[in-house]
């Protein structure tokens, strides 16, 4: 299997999940890359290995790494709480319907890069959001999307829930 790059945008405002994920072997740069983040914790942006429950991680292992610096701890507890759970939950359901091969997990990492909005406060949404963002990213990885011809035809009118160009570039 070849290294698996998705992303996957889900919600609206502060509760929306932005996800980038990366898939590939242990032995391959994903799980270079997957050891080398593990230990190289930055200010604000520590990665973890997500967890469903305590001693109970997602399969393939899976690094959580923040995109926005944990400053308050009410952002620290969505980030570390709902949206990890979330993470781990997508993974798994992922998993569960073949878009990861269960029988290839343990020859596997996967590294999520996860957006929690700091003015998010809706844990339940939070979760939601991420739990879908983070399927949704798997299968766009797996299934090489978007098409080229998806991303020339969105080229010359880009939007995001930032930024939306007042006439066409």
């Amino acid at each position: 299997m070849a290294m698996q790059i998705g992303e996957s945008f889900v919600g609206n405002g502060a509760q929306a999940a932005h996800i980038n994920t990366v898939l590939g072997h242990r032995s391959g740069p994903a799980g270079t890359a997957w050891a080398t983040a593990l230990a190289t914790p930055r200010a604000g942006h520590v990665p973890f290995v997500a967890v469903l429950k305590p001693g109970v991680p997602a399969k393939p292992m899976t690094l959580f790494v923040n995109k926005a610096a944990a400053d308050t701890t009410a952002h620290a507890e969505l980030t570390w709480g709902a949206a990890q759970a979330g993470v781990a939950a997508g993974v798994m359901d992922a998993v569960a319907q073949g878009v990861v091969p269960a029988t290839a997990v343990d020859d596997l990492v996967l590294i999520a890069a996860v957006w929690v909005n700091p003015e998010a406060t809706d844990a339940d949404l939070v979760y939601a959001n991420n739990r879908a963002a983070t399927c949704a990213a798997l299968r766009a990885g797996a299934a090489g999307l978007p098409s080229v011809e998806e991303a020339l035809g969105a080229r010359h009118s880009p939007a995001n829930p930032f930024y939306t160009p007042s006439r066409d570039t």
